[in-house]
């Protein structure tokens, strides 16, 4: 009887700490469906704290810092949680670096950093974030995040001013090519790996525009704008893409 007891003890606590762990990711899970994605970023962190290898938990944490770093408005708050994103996303690769999700994680965490820094900074970044996104792509040929990375990578590097034509020159050798075409062929893949990515519309009919194709542009808008939300970015995206049409028709 004494046996039985001891044996309880020992294994009663882990029950309830895997019990505990599974009904925080659920609750993490329903905030997100509910588009409350800070207070869903704070359930995945605990699941983090009490599992620090819990690669999903991971995931979620850097992805989340990725799309509440976007809203922020200060400058130095966007860097920390972007810097935030990146280190979720390195804790996660160490625990498999063959992740898609870690590694497209990564992709975008940089490359958000990237976007709000320039010159030399911007320039170190570049190789890293093609070489997360592809990675995510060869382990996963449907990450459709993976192929809108690089459809913003080919943007980007597209629309690199002089200045940073010729640091990429000093680092590199030459310059990262990157193009419109391929955006356009990268975005169109995202789309159709996930119809219902909002983003993937917004900025591909961007680039459409861009491209001096502004009737795809218009076309690809008003096919976003009934689509239903799926991240609370989702609410703005929508916004600014009505606000496109009205400019653009």
């Amino acid at each position: 009887m004494t046996r039985l007891i001891v044996l309880l003890l020992l294994v009663l606590p882990f029950e309830n700490f895997a019990q505990d762990v599974n009904m925080l990711f659920k609750e993490a899970q329903q905030y997100e469906s509910a588009l409350r994605e800070n207070e869903a970023f704070q359930k995945y962190a605990e699941v983090v704290r009490l599992q620090p290898y819990n690669l999903a938990a991971l995931c979620k944490c850097s992805e989340l810092c990725n799309y509440i770093g976007g809203r922020q408005h200060e400058k130095a708050n966007k860097a920390d949680y972007f810097r935030a994103a990146k280190t979720y996303a390195s804790a996660a690769l160490k625990i498999n670096s063959n992740s898609s999700e870690a590694n497209v994680d990564m992709a975008m965490a940089i490359g958000r950093l990237t976007l709000i820094t320039s010159g030399k900074d911007k320039i170190v970044s570049v190789n890293d974030i093609k070489y997360y996104a592809e990675k995510a792509i060869q382990e996963d040929p449907y990450n459709f995040k993976a192929y809108h990375v690089l459809g913003k990578w080919n943007y980007e590097i597209s629309n690199l001013t002089f200045f940073e034509r010729t640091l990429a020159k000093w680092f590199y050798g030459t310059v990262p090519k990157g193009s419109l075409h391929d955006a356009i062929t990268y975005y169109e893949k995202s789309r159709t790996c996930n119809p219902a990515f909002l983003l993937n519309y917004l900025e591909l009919a961007k680039v459409y525009y861009h491209n001096d194709q502004k009737g795809k542009a218009i076309t690809l808008l008003n096919s976003m704008i009934p689509l239903p939300y799926n991240i609370f970015d989702d609410i703005r995206i929508k916004e600014e893409g009505k606000k496109l049409l009205k400019e653009w028709q």
